[in-house]
């Protein structure tokens, strides 16, 4: 079995602890492992550092309680990108019409100041992809592997009946209930109400 992917989650962890040096507000990473082998679509970046200070500014714009992104988290608005440029991202002049300012950057300085750990994090995704291009056939890769799916998706708003929600892809809550813990009860997605409706 390979240990590659704790090795990469620990650099993550650890670059993500760099982050917070830089940016004390940033909030601890819950599941670094989250984030391997998952692509974002609506962040436009596979896993790289890059996509992990784009992350970080969605951190740091949840502790100050700025919401950033609309359009079911596609759309990154000027309150994300004010975040980016203080986090040492850049943009393009213009939003992009369905992900708007979602396409940063690093800046020279950025590049600089984090060479070293991004410098580690390259070495470890790097001994990643070479460890799962290695697996065999014959090798148990869980779910994702097996349906064709990167382990991302489009994740939708789940909801328990005391007011909690979380952000999960449909199959993956088919697949069991997720349980609440401040009530106890299964996550569900609401019924959407036809645009037609009155």
């Amino acid at each position: 079995m390979s240990t590659t992917p704790p090795v990469l989650a620990a650099e993550l962890a650890g670059a993500w602890a760099d982050i917070q040096r830089h940016h004390p507000e940033l909030p601890d990473l819950a599941a670094p492992e989250s984030l391997i082998g998952e692509s974002s679509s609506a962040c436009g970046h596979e896993l790289s550092f890059e996509r992990l200070l784009h992350e970080a500014v969605h951190g740091i714009a949840a502790a100050r309680g700025v919401r950033d992104t609309s359009r079911a988290g596609r759309y990154h608005n000027r309150r994300f990108l004010a975040i980016a440029e203080e986090l040492g991202l850049d943009h393009p002049e213009e939003p992009h019409p369905s992900s708007g300012f979602s396409l940063v950057t690093l800046n020279p300085e950025a590049k600089r100041r984090y060479r070293p750990t991004i410098e580690r994090l390259q070495r470890a995704l790097k001994a990643h992809s070479a460890a799962t291009a290695a697996d065999t056939a014959r090798s148990f890769r869980g779910p994702a592997a097996r349906h064709g799916s990167s382990g991302g998706g489009v994740r939708v708003k789940a909801v328990c009946d005391c007011g909690r929600n979380v952000r999960v892809v449909p199959s993956v809550l088919a697949q069991a209930p997720i349980v609440c813990g401040g009530c106890g009860k299964p996550f569900r997605i609401p019924e959407v109400v036809g645009a037609g409706a009155s």
